[in-house]
């Protein structure tokens, strides 16, 4: 809402952390937090994984990640990373060599997971590797993949179990003198996943990279990650997540911004607040705002807009948009601007108008400097 000064008791105190750099996206260390995607096309595929990086990127994803299961993965990933206009993490399980080729094939950061990248020499080659290419790395601690002796020592994967695998493991980067390192301690468990972030924020000082792993399809997965990155950025924790959906890599996008924009964290596009609809509503309230979230998704400028059927909660919630209409009954409703009533607006030609009102405001916020 860019007209409207921030309130005391919607401010997050976040975590304090020391910030790297993932190519030239800050991370931590009070940056703005990162929107991160993973691509699910063939790797070795240039074409087709260059062409879903940039579908991501234009969604606003600060981040892309890459899985390079393979020499031939590695081999392409040298051309996407020249061609990408979005840092690129490499994602390595089980073959620490893939790690090498990433770094020198240009990739901005290193995903490894401890629990299957190998013993300690083949680490102290991979971190050799990030620090003569200018790389970052991210531990990437998972439930299902946690250290036999700590399966063994905890019975079970447990939040203590997944702090203490990702405190070996900085222990290791740091005997060899490497400390541009991020961490995550991800399970598909809510309740797991939020805990082992909880207990691991406070013995670590390194950025959070936050995610629920396996979280599900578009919708249950989006709640879930709700859930469980909601509560965590609420108190403060986290530097970059992921939403990890069986779905379209840009729906991930999309659904890390609407959990940001709604705990007020980070605001891009259009924030439109409409009603659920019913029997009062003087117009189409979800075909309107469905084609509404369409004509203006091109607009990455941060302001609000409020579409309420009916007068009960409609002019409340317009004095706190940048735009508004409100149904009134008998084919015309009321546009605010500024949160001011402004002028009658028949319904038929509302969405249109909206349209352009919106994209008026957006230029002048962009005028502005985008303030």
């Amino acid at each position: 809402m860019s007209h409207n000064p921030i309130r005391p008791w919607r401010d997050i105190a976040r975590r304090k952390s020391r910030q790297v750099m993932v190519g030239k996206v800050p991370v931590g260390g009070g940056a703005p937090i990162a929107v991160q995607t993973m691509t699910n096309t063939d790797s070795s595929d240039v074409k087709a994984t260059l062409a879903q990086v940039i579908a991501a990127a234009e969604a606003g994803a600060d981040i892309v990640r890459i899985s390079t299961p393979d020499a031939a993965a590695t081999a392409a990933l040298a051309e996407i990373v020249r061609e990408s206009p979005v840092p690129i993490v490499a994602d390595i399980h089980f073959h620490y060599q893939r790690a090498i080729e990433a770094a020198e094939a240009g990739a901005a950061c290193l995903r490894i997971n401890p629990g299957n990248i190998g013993n300690a020499a083949r680490v102290r080659e991979v971190v050799r590797a990030a620090r003569d290419n200018g790389c970052s790395i991210r531990i990437g601690v998972n439930a299902g993949s946690l250290e036999k002796h700590l399966l063994e020592k905890y019975g079970e994967p447990c939040p203590e179990a997944m702090v203490e695998s990702a405190l070996e493991h900085i222990r290791l980067l740091e005997e060899n003198d490497f400390r541009d390192y991020k961490v995550s301690v991800k399970a598909s468990d809510v309740f797991l996943s939020v805990a082992a972030y909880m207990q691991l924020a406070e013995v670590t000082d390194a950025p959070l990279h936050l995610g629920i792993t396996e979280a599900g399809g578009l919708v249950s997965g989006t709640i879930k990650s709700a859930i469980g990155l909601g509560n965590l950025l609420w108190a403060g924790i986290g530097d970059t997540i992921r939403v990890s959906l069986s779905a379209d890599p840009v729906e991930e996008v999309k659904v890390g911004y609407e959990i940001l924009k709604s705990l007020g964290l980070r605001h891009r596009g259009v924030n439109i607040i409409s009603c659920p609809s019913c029997a009062r509503q003087g117009f189409d309230v979800i075909a309107t705002v469905a084609e509404l979230e369409r004509r203006l998704a091109h607009i990455h400028t941060p302001l609000s807009l409020s579409i309420i059927g009916c007068v009960v909660n409609g002019p409340g919630e317009a004095l706190m948009t940048d735009v508004g209409f409100t149904g009134g009954g008998a084919g015309a409703g009321m546009v605010y601007v500024a949160g001011k009533q402004d002028h009658k607006l028949g319904n038929q030609e509302m969405i249109e108008h909206i349209v352009e009102l919106v994209e008026k405001r957006a230029a002048e916020i962009e005028a502005q400097g985008g303030a």
